[in-house]
């Protein structure tokens, strides 16, 4: 027994050895490095560095700018936030015996798979002033009102804009991992749970919400870190316009790195936005999966 006890840790070991290794190389050390960096004015040329303490960080902190594009990613969150129980019972509905439920199934993660750039250009045109789609839509049914709006010019909804084509084009992701988490509750509980009277709202709220819990909290922390570095949709719609009123927090970090050449102060940005990542993952977490937890009992 000891000897297989031994060749099971061994097998162990050696599978664990190639990805720990290369979590150490492409994770851990690039880190320490950027942390390392953070306190420095590297300009990402020069084979040398001065050692500025905290000026990076006062600095990224009195920066308004970057406030702006932090607030930019809220509206992100807070979109994303609010959709995460219609993706839940979207996913509890698909998870039904509903008719052609493969072909929604298909539907509603097809916008995943296709590439951000290609989604971020074509609703580029579709948002469009000139000929765009949207305001032709509003038009036919005679919400014409409500068009002629610079939907990706003004400066008070074009991060709402953003956003609709962030949950379009992420929505789908988040209900298969529902569906995926659905059916693996135990049906047995749901059945005893049935014969004594519990209703489909019921079942939802007492049975099936807390079996998934730890796959409702997966999707809450893949809403942070989603809105937080979110890039490509406004870099290619909008490049961060007009001034800064759409851009986000990576768009401004990359911006300064490569367009201003101070690499120490992107790594200040860097370093904040996993703090941030961090914080709201906690607070988050304490607040809605405890309500999951007690509203389960």
């Amino acid at each position: 027994m000891n000897s297989l006890e031994r060749q099971r840790k061994l097998f162990i070991l050696s599978f664990l050895a190639i990805p720990v290794f290369l979590l150490v190389c492409f994770v851990v050390f690039p880190a320490i490095d950027l942390f390392r960096m953070s306190f420095t004015n590297w300009d990402g040329l020069s084979p040398t560095s001065d050692f500025i303490k905290l000026d990076n960080y006062i600095a990224m902190f009195h920066n308004p700018d970057l406030w702006q594009s932090l607030k930019n990613n809220g509206v992100y969150f807070f979109v994303h936030l609010c959709m995460i129980p219609v993706e839940l019972a979207f996913a509890v509905l698909l998870n039904s015996k509903l008719r052609a439920a493969k072909f929604y199934k298909t539907m509603v993660f097809l916008p995943y798979i296709i590439n951000g750039v290609a989604i971020s250009y074509a609703f580029s045109y579709f948002f469009s002033p000139v000929n765009g789609a949207f305001d032709s839509i509003l038009e036919t049914i005679r919400l014409g009102m409500l068009s002629g709006h610079g939907w990706l010019s003004d400066e008070k909804i074009i991060n709402f804009t953003l956003a609709f084509v962030s949950l379009w084009r992420f929505s789908g992701y988040h209900i298969i991992l529902f569906m995926a988490a659905l059916q693996s509750v135990n049906q047995d509980i749901m059945e005893a749970a049935r014969i004594d009277g519990a209703n489909s709202w019921q079942l939802f709220r007492y049975v099936q919400t807390p079996s998934i819990a730890l796959m409702v909290d997966f999707v809450l922390f893949d809403n942070i870190r989603g809105a937080m570095q979110v890039f490509d949709i406004p870099f290619v719609m909008t490049q961060g316009g007009p001034g800064y009123a759409s851009s986000t927090f990576t768009l401004y970090t990359i911006k300064t790195a490569f367009t201003f050449s101070n690499f120490g102060l992107a790594s200040t940005m860097a370093v904040a936005i996993m703090m941030i990542i961090i914080l709201i993952y906690i607070v988050q977490n304490k607040i809605i999966h405890g309500f999951i937890l007690t509203e389960g009992k």
